[in-house]
């Protein structure tokens, strides 16, 4: 759809572009559209093998002068399914006019097309020879990330162009655009849990075996371990049942098998091999067994240059100073850590993942300038 402003009208081109995880094909299309002009290299590479892949990532760069400073930005195009019950097509965008001003509704709008849109239109203003800007986009963050953002990386460090910070557009605002920074996230790891017996007649038990109170004890024991009260930056680890499952359908069988599984999610006083060596020593009690997945450590960009330059930027243009935090979910920035600093800032996430999601119009204006601001000044500044 057409648009007046120069910005919205790059939303909507991205927001058009159906692309539930993992994305490919024509919302990268669309980026690649926009970048091109810029004087944006681009560099499209389709990264694993079914089932989790092949996803597609792209890394686009437009290089300074020789020696100039290296800030990227991150994101994905990808998108969860938009589920039923949408006022209108979930993607088609669609601008409707409310009190408080225009709303720009599709699915992406927040997560995380609208703040890419934003990236780009900062960048579009901003001259070649300021400093080296790259775009790190995945198809894959909202699924598996398998192969994201985790492979792309290894095809920057074989480009040799590692950048020296950068910025996940990530929607971390809460109640108002730049209320809230993430300068780290906690670890996350998914645990299952599979208890077997000896299948039999519930009227002859001393002839079976059943593996359901032995896996009941175990969920009770580690639903009673406090992991810990937290630290500075990070709150309180948990770990959370997620799942109980027997399948037997039959009511006068004793089964032979019954599972669980665990997601753990814990701040830097832990690592997820540790977690997982933990709960596998408690689970031999039981005679349960054991599968795990990590995805990912806990991490934290502390305070300091960067940080600063990011609330700076923040507060000139919206006269917030934001909350430095570690809350919520993981995210792509996990991986980008091992690149350089990360930080992660963009829109108000109320509606992210949820029907009818939108962002307000102002709120993109702001969110360009904004990053507009932080490229600048990152180029500028030396590293923390």
């Amino acid at each position: 759809m057409d648009h007046p402003n120069d910005l919205v009208s790059l939303a909507c081109r991205l927001i058009d572009a159906p692309s539930v995880s993992p994305a490919s094909g024509a919302v990268f299309d669309a980026l690649c559209a926009m970048l091109e002009p810029l004087g944006f290299a681009l560099h499209r590479f389709m990264d694993g093998e079914p089932p989790e892949g092949p996803v597609e990532n792209l890394f686009a760069v437009r290089q300074g002068p020789p020696g100039a400073r290296h800030f990227a930005f991150a994101g994905h195009l990808d998108v969860v399914p938009p589920g039923e019950g949408w006022a209108s097509a979930p993607f088609e965008a669609q601008i409707r006019h409310a009190p408080g001003g225009d709303l720009l509704y599709g699915r992406g709008a927040v997560d995380m097309k609208g703040a890419i849109a934003a990236m780009v239109a900062a960048v579009a203003a901003i001259p070649a020879e300021a400093g080296t800007i790259s775009f790190i986009i995945t198809g894959d963050e909202e699924g598996p990330a398998k192969y994201g953002t985790a492979a792309l990386l290894d095809h920057i460090r074989a480009l040799g162009l590692l950048p020296d910070l950068c910025l996940v557009g990530e929607p971390t605002s809460v109640q108002e655009l730049g209320d809230m920074v993430k300068i780290g996230r906690r670890g996350s790891v998914n645990v299952w849990l599979t208890a077997r017996g000896m299948q039999g007649h519930v009227a002859y038990p001393h002839l079976a075996d059943n593996p359901i109170p032995r896996l009941v004890a175990l969920l009770a024991e580690l639903d009673a371990i406090e992991l810990d009260r937290g630290t500075h930056w990070f709150q309180a680890s948990n770990l959370e049942i997620t799942d109980i499952e027997v399948g037997n359908r039959a009511t006068n069988v004793i089964p032979a098998e019954a599972r669980a599984r665990l997601s753990i999610r814990y701040n830097d006083l832990h690592t997820g091999p540790a977690l997982v060596e933990m709960v596998t020593a408690i689970a031999a009690k039981h005679r349960t067994d054991v599968r795990a997945t990590l995805h990912g450590e806990a991490f934290i960009t502390l305070p300091g240059d960067f940080s600063a330059m990011v609330a700076g930027a923040v507060a000139a243009e919206t006269g917030i100073e934001p909350t430095l935090s570690t809350t919520g979910g993981t995210s792509d920035a996990r991986f980008l850590r091992s690149l350089c600093p990360v930080i992660e800032f963009g829109l108000i996430n109320a509606t992210m993942h949820k029907t009818d999601e939108a962002v307000a119009v102002e709120d993109l204006a702001v969110l360009e300038r904004i990053y507009r601001q932080i490229a600048l000044r990152a180029l500028a500044t030396a590293s923390s």
